[in-house]
């Protein structure tokens, strides 16, 4: 008997796949085409990107591969086209079909590097500030307003500066991607953490709360094993708009010349590097980058809008 009751209380219990297909946020992306569009357009352009030493004729970071003959070859669509280039060549020769891969996998290493170190910092520093309260809150509190007052640009410069002034420039280019996504990172965390702190300033006071002190559990345990569960809605919802954020802030960064060097391209430092040809007739060089850009940032916001529609109390209908 007691097996039987056991078994139907098992298949009476819903799964983890019947509780998603059965959720507000699969019925609202059923009916969302744009939403839908735009995680397809993501998914494509993620592993296209992650998998271009497979998708790309050539290499752009083997010397050997790049004939400086055919720099600033159209795309095929154009009069003069070469049929190995399907998207033409930059300045230097390199097939733009290959960069455009092997750039937009930079500029997402360096989004997802900088919005995760962004959200260790801010999370924990939220977490604290909102549970702990007292000086701890005032303390931190007042780092991120500091924090807010230097742009990413400032930080940047001022990084930067220091690095090739200890290091030497060849350091920082070896090291482009880490020193990018460090000084993002550094640069963007108080977003988060202000708005853990506001979830955490409504949990706090709760029932399940009270009732984990009062078993004596220890206050990082109800901080990361109670409390923060209860506060991932917003902190999803802020790492999509971050996540375009970074990767523009590092097309900035890059077209400034604080960024990716030419020879290891990120789609910013690609829009630099033929920015300089558009007068010349070279358009492609700027415009193509420059478009998956716009794609890649656009589907981001885009989701984002999505989740944070669905993942709002106010307008939940279910």
């Amino acid at each position: 008997m007691s097996n039987t009751r056991n078994s139907s209380q098992a298949s009476a219990s819903p799964g983890r796949w019947e509780r998603v297909r059965d959720s507000y946020m699969w019925y609202s992306f059923k009916r969302d085409r744009t939403a839908q569009l735009c995680l397809a357009v993501f998914i494509c352009m993620v592993i296209a990107a992650f998998a271009s030493p497979l998708l790309a004729p050539t290499d752009p970071y083997d010397l050997a591969q790049i004939d400086i003959m055919a720099s600033e070859l159209p795309p095929f669509w154009i009069e003069g086209a070469d049929e190995r280039y399907s998207l033409g060549t930059d300045a230097q020769g390199r097939d733009l079909w290959s960069i455009v891969l092997y750039g937009t996998r930079v500029s997402l290493l360096i989004g997802f590097g900088a919005v995760i170190l962004q959200a260790l910092l801010g999370v924990t520093f939220g977490l604290m500030a909102g549970y702990l309260g007292g000086r701890v809150d005032t303390l931190l509190m007042r780092l991120a307003d500091i924090q807010l007052s230097f742009s990413t640009l400032m930080v940047a410069i001022v990084v930067g500066a220091l690095v090739k002034a200890t290091m030497g420039s060849a350091f920082y280019s070896q090291y482009a991607v880490m020193m990018l996504i460090l000084i993002i990172g550094l640069a963007e965390w108080p977003q988060y953490a202000r708005t853990v702190r506001a979830s955490v300033l409504a949990e706090k006071n709760k029932e399940y709360v009270d009732a984990a002190r009062v078993m004596g559990l220890r206050s990082k345990r109800i901080m990361f094993r109670h409390v923060l569960p209860n506060t991932m809605s917003p902190i999803f919802v802020i790492s999509t708009v971050q996540i375009a954020n970074a990767i523009i802030s590092e097309a900035a960064l890059s077209f400034l010349g604080l960024g990716m060097p030419e020879t290891h391209p990120s789609l910013g430092s690609l829009i630099k590097s033929g920015f300089d040809y558009i007068q010349s007739g070279s358009w492609w060089i700027t415009l193509i980058p420059g478009a998956v850009l716009v794609v890649l940032v656009l589907s981001i916001n885009l989701l984002g809008d999505w989740l944070r529609d669905v993942m709002n109390p106010r307008l939940y209908k279910g």
